[in-house]
């Protein structure tokens, strides 16, 4: 009987973006973090958007340039090596809230004791130089802890960001 079989598969595909992510792309080509929240005074920003709110399913038509620092809402030390992954373990994986964003995306931190990251912690992006960049968060090779103090849990995603809306 056979119990597994070790097969490598290779898959390839396109992906076309909505309006919303197609936008965000076209402005990290161009150095910019955007978001885009619902136009109503509480709504939330989110950083990549998707054209509707999550929580309700109402357009976010409101488009909001975000800070390209940040701060750490959780994060995880990975260690076992990822196949095709030039990154060496133990590398750390965070779940960022830009400033002028309420929701968090995912990036990788570097510049750093993996033993001294911390949630509210701050970071700033290390961009690759302009010359490399394309429609895609890989412009931003990583982020990297800045000396700022560190966000109390409960007001993290509520930092205010003045001068950066569209």
């Amino acid at each position: 009987m056979i119990t597994g079989i070790e097969v490598p598969i290779y898959l390839k595909y396109n992906f076309t973006a909505g309006a919303a992510p197609a936008r965000f792309l076209s402005q990290l080509k161009n150095g910019v973090l955007t978001g885009q929240r619902r136009a109503a005074p509480d709504a939330q920003v989110y950083v990549p958007p998707r054209g509707s709110c999550p929580a309700t399913g109402l357009p976010t038509e409101e488009e909001v340039n975000v800070a390209d620092k940040a701060t750490v809402q959780s994060f995880t030390i990975v260690h076992i090596p990822i196949p095709g992954n030039a990154i060496e373990p133990p590398f750390v994986v965070a779940n960022l809230v830009a400033d002028g964003a309420n929701i968090s995306f995912i990036h990788l931190m570097s510049e750093c004791d993996n033993a001294e990251v911390r949630i509210g912690q701050r970071v700033q992006a290390v961009w690759k130089p302009e010359e490399e960049w394309d429609y895609s968060m890989d412009n931003i090779k990583y982020f990297k802890p800045i000396e700022e103090p560190d966000v109390p849990v409960d007001e993290i995603g509520k930092l205010p960001v003045t001068g950066l809306e569209v």
